[in-house]
């Protein structure tokens, strides 16, 4: 039977704010983390029916203690949904809740579902990334990838010895910039909309409500950024400073055809243009975002001069900058990360998808000049996630 592609939109995003790893989640279940953003979601759309959720799909990347027993089903359990809509897990390392989204808006697109809750959480705090994980030695010994392929640090350094125009001053610049947009953005209260509050215990001092991001250094310097340490190699260019932190938080989004999001009146914040992944070297991981975004650019018809705006996850300043050199962008452009990114917030890793697309979609609603805007991470072990998404509120059309 020939079927119909139905148009997919992004209706709404949240997060926690990102905690440092065993900072203010250190006595919070990772799970909870993410309950309480779907929660938080339902809230915010009383207008969805929660019997209208054909499925949830929930990310992680180590999936073991309070993030594993396929935590798609038992967060939507949790979360209150009834007991009639489904879920699973999700594990693309650091592209997990972008594959989430992805993956039930093919669904969706397909008519396979009408409404999907798709998230991330990472507590990194308590499960350390590689927690539990056992590597086929023949990947190593095969010499399939480097030994340093597995450590994602040193695959940063890796790419700045392919990228040698990628100084550590210059990695260190855009490091501080990051601090500083993300500064501006809390101080002119772009942040906090999507922010859900979360109560927090401390064995010592009792409850607290965590409201802003932990890990943000508004008060360092290009001085003080070149003092640190390069934990991953002898006089390396990788340092805390430059780097996106370990993290705990979680995110959550709802996917929806579009006129199924128009028969509940639900919000249509962006609409779904194509999205593509690819892998590269697991050696240099971060090179990743280069070719899936050549690659969804191809499919959308599109060239990167299209692009208005980007949601880059700064996993590593290296990273970032070797896509804009690609590009032929400046690694000051204002389309780039305008409230800055995970070098201040922090990447709490399978959750930081969506953490892009809800920040897209709120610049997308200032910004009726702009038609398109991308989202797009590098991923562990060697793959970049590109998603290109259209304005809706597009002024042009």
């Amino acid at each position: 039977m020939p079927r119909t592609v139905r148009d997919v939109v992004f209706v709404d995003g949240v997060r926690t704010p990102f905690g440092k790893a065993g900072g203010m989640y250190a006595n919070t279940r990772a799970d909870d983390l993410v309950v309480r953003c779907i929660r938080e979601l339902l809230r915010r759309n009383p207008q969805l029916p929660p019997d209208r959720v054909d499925e949830v799909a929930v990310a992680a990347t180590t999936q073991i203690g309070d993030q594993g027993l396929t935590i798609g089903r038992t967060a939507a359990l949790l979360a209150g949904l009834p007991k009639t809509v489904p879920g699973y897990a999700v594990d693309r390392m650091c592209a997990g809740a972008m594959t989430a989204v992805t993956t039930v808006a093919s669904g969706i697109a397909m008519g396979a579902y009408d409404v999907a809750i798709a998230g991330g959480v990472e507590h990194m705090g308590r499960h350390p990334m590689g927690e539990g994980v056992d590597p086929n030695p023949r990947i190593i010994a095969e010499q399939l990838v480097d030994p340093s392929a597995l450590v994602m640090g040193s695959t940063a350094e890796n790419l700045h010895d392919r990228e040698p125009g990628i100084t550590k001053e210059r990695a260190d610049r855009f490091a501080l910039a990051s601090q500083h947009k993300v500064a501006k953005a809390y101080a002119n209260g772009k942040v906090q909309p999507d922010l859900v509050s979360i109560a927090t215990r401390d064995p010592e001092t009792g409850w607290g409500l965590a409201t802003v991001d932990e890990a943000p250094r508004p008060d360092t310097s290009l001085d003080k950024l070149g003092t640190l340490k390069t934990p991953f190699r002898p006089h390396g260019k990788v340092t805390a400073g430059n780097a996106a932190g370990l993290n705990d938080g979680a995110t959550a989004a709802i996917v929806a055809a579009e006129d199924v999001a128009r028969e509940l009146g639900l919000p249509i914040a962006m609409r779904l243009v194509t999205y593509a992944f690819a892998g590269v070297e697991p050696e240099v991981m971060g090179y990743g975002p280069i070719p899936s975004t050549e690659k969804a650019l191809r499919l959308a018809g599109l060239s990167i001069a299209d692009i208005g705006l980007f949601e880059l996850n700064e996993a590593f300043a290296v990273q970032v900058l070797a896509f804009c050199d690609h590009f032929g962008l400046a690694d000051d452009d204002p389309r780039i990360n305008p409230w800055g990114g995970a070098i201040a917030v922090g990447h709490p890793l399978a959750s930081s998808g969506i953490r892009l697309m809800t920040q897209l979609a709120r610049h997308f609603a200032e910004r009726p000049d702009v038609r398109y805007g991308l989202t797009a991470m590098c991923i562990g072990i060697g793959m970049g996630g590109t998603v290109i998404w259209e304005n809706p509120a597009w002024e042009g059309k």
